[in-house]
């Protein structure tokens, strides 16, 4: 039959990022070979799976294996499977397309790359371990044939912008990869793929705890004989990895490179961990671990198809790739591998969340991580930091979900404050700097740090010396009202209720209840005159610098809050706020005399829309009506020209 060759286009972000590739120097090129090996031992996890799971699959798993296989006259390096396979579609799908988010950011964040490094590190973080392939080859071949299928496809690009798809009739059952290298630079012996020795110390250095055999042709030499006979070579098949779970072996025995190594395996990533937890349970549930804490977050830490990274495997047989029972969807940043001793090889996804050892191991795999990030915070403060600004936000979604573990949640969390403009701060912390007599936790949730420090809500709590927690991710709008308070202290928002910062120095209540009659008509007025836009006008203890603010009661919904539930799809039914005026500042002053000698008139109305719609925006709100706010603003500016 002949053979059907079709040529296609690269997609748009795909092509692009090829050329980045292609084109840009890399420190470490060996990387690819750990990338094409990890694809290779994934296919054949999946081939082992897929035999478990459907018992009519006519495969033969006897002998599942890598190859790799040097062809040193034709420069070509080839790495091979016997294992799961692909499609045409999938072949097209996974790799002549890049249906991944974010494809976009990364090409950005390469262009800005300063260094190599920070190159590779964006790379593994996307995920795109195939296309390091192009670093060191000028031709890529990739046949590939799906497990019970009797047709194969071959793919073939020279990564310029296009590729081809040919159905192939006779292929063998997995996958293989061929290298077309690059020209030989006799100056650069360090990059020389088709060298055995190069091949046989990365496969050494990055895939040696693989768990299945690696094989290789090696050459074997015979010295010459004293009696004249010629040197001997000989070709023997040999498995280049020692195939040893590296989850298994006593932590003495492991070395830091081989750990790091093993996590960028399994993660497919660039970056060192930052944190290795090895665990071994013994007992009614008998497993072993192996966790990684990573030092950078991925690209989709944030997507809802984001997926957990730990690897389940019974008795040493891979199970599941991303296991969503094992850990808490807040942990979804660990990566690692969980063996247990006892399970069904055939277990479902359905009976893992019914399973009783999975809710226990999933139980203390939780807890040891959190500890692990606690001796962290108190012994190792520079890796926090770096663990708490990559993952902190994510960690917190704990504390909404996770009502066993919060307080070691709360425990381990860091905020900024008003107390430093760099380090962040403990709830314990805090609480320890805390005023004599304040009882409450001061929080002020927003955007972002400037646009709280310069919210009025915070003007008289800077004033009189109290400190502030600065909360700016999203999620802090909702796990501050899911924890009333922290070691007997309330949390109480400088934006909600009412607030009592009084001291010797302030208003006695005598001219307290004076300003209050002082003020009563007025407030009285402005309560019904912004009635559509506030349920109740107060005078403010909180205020000392602005004229006006906009209050939340003690038990309403923020209107960022409001923002993100609307966004999520749910109805949130309008809530007023409270005004509450500076009865200090001139321009109240002036309202109130203004209001007391000729009571509200129309241009009184102007100044109450213009005193609401400045305390709107003084909090980084949106005016309903921004086209009538702008035009009584310009009438009022004309009138004062």
């Amino acid at each position: 039959m002949t053979e059907q060759v079709e040529q296609l286009e690269f997609q748009a972000e795909a092509r692009q990022l090829l050329d980045l590739m292609i084109h840009s120097v890399y420190s470490n090129k060996d990387s690819f070979l750990r990338e094409l090996i990890s694809n290779a031992s994934d296919a054949l996890d999946k081939l082992r799976l897929e035999a478990f799971r459907n018992k009519d699959l006519d495969v033969d798993t006897s002998d599942l294996h890598i190859e790799i296989d040097i062809d040193k006259a034709a420069r070509t390096l080839t790495i091979r499977d016997n294992g799961i396979g692909m499609t045409r579609d999938e072949v097209v799908g996974l790799i002549g397309t890049l249906a991944k988010s974010g494809t976009a950011e990364l090409r950005q964040q390469l262009r800005e790359a300063q260094n190599a490094a920070a190159s590779e590190e964006l790379i593994g973080q996307f995920g795109i371990g195939f296309y390091s392939s192009f670093m060191v080859a000028d031709k890529v071949t990739l046949l590939t044939r799906k497990a019970g299928e009797s047709s194969a496809t071959r793919w073939e690009s020279s990564g310029e912008g296009t590729y081809t798809v040919a159905a192939v009739d006779d292929a063998p059952q997995g996958t293989s990869v061929t290298l077309h290298l690059k020209p030989e630079d006799a100056e650069d012996e360090l990059h020389d793929y088709t060298a055995e020795w190069k091949i046989r110390a990365l496969v050494k250095q990055y895939s040696d705890f693989i768990g299945w055999p690696i094989r290789m042709q090696v050459e074997r030499r015979s010295p010459a004989t004293e009696d004249g006979g010629d040197e001997v070579v000989t070709v023997e098949t040999e498995t280049v990895n020692s195939m040893k779970a590296l989850w298994a072996r006593p932590k003495d025995e492991v070395s830091q490179e081989e750990y790091t190594e093993f996590y960028k395996h399994i993660a497919h990533a660039w970056d060192d961990p930052l944190e290795v937890i090895p665990m071994k349970a013994e007992g009614t549930f008998e497993y072993q671990a192996l966790l990684f804490i990573p030092s950078h977050a991925p690209f989709d830490l944030f997507n809802q198809d984001a997926r957990i990274g730990v690897q389940l495997y019974v008795r040493r047989v891979f199970i599941m790739a991303d296991c969503e029972e094992l850990l808490p969807p807040y942990l979804r940043f660990v990566k690692g591998v969980v063996d247990a001793a006892d399970m069904s090889l055939n277990v479902s996804r359905e009976i893992l969340q019914q399973d009783r050892q999975i809710k226990a191991i999933r139980r203390r795999l939780t807890k040891r991580v959190l500890s692990t990030i606690k001796e962290m915070q108190s012994e190792r403060p520079a890796d926090y930091r770096t663990f708490w600004g990559q993952f902190g936000r994510v960690l917190k979604e704990g504390l909404l979900s996770d009502a066993d573990n919060k307080d070691t949640l709360l425990a381990v969390s860091s905020f900024a404050s008003t107390n430093s403009d760099e380090e962040t701060t403990t709830l314990a912390e805090y609480v320890e700097r805390m005023k004599e007599g304040q009882e409450q936790i001061f929080y002020a949730t927003g955007e972002s740090r400037q646009q709280l420090l310069s919210s009025p809500h915070l003007e008289a709590f800077k004033a009189k010396g109290y400190e502030v927690l600065l909360l700016t991710d999203p999620v802090d709008e909702v796990w501050v009202d899911m924890v009333p308070e922290f070691d007997g202290k309330r949390l109480q928002s400088v934006a909600k209720g009412e607030v009592d910062l009084g001291s010797e120095e302030d208003t006695s209540e005598a001219e307290r209840s004076q300003l209050e009659q002082e003020f009563a008509g007025l407030l009285e007025w402005l309560q019904e005159t912004l009635s559509d836009h506030v349920k109740e006008v107060r005078l403010s203890t909180r205020l000392t610098e602005s004229p006006a603010c906009l209050i939340t009661d003690g038990f309403g919904i923020t209107p960022a809050l409001a923002r993100m539930l609307q966004a999520s799809g749910q109805t949130v039914p309008a809530e007023k706020r409270i005004l509450e005026l500076n009865p200090n500042h001139p321009l109240i002053v002036g309202l109130r005399e203004g209001f007391g000698s000729r009571g509200g008139d129309d241009a009184l109305a102007e100044t109450a829309e213009l005193l609401y719609g400045t305390a709107l925006l003084a909090e980084g709100g949106t005016l309903d009506e921004p086209a009538k706010f702008a035009h009584l603003l310009a009438e009022r500016l004309a009138r004062t020209i």
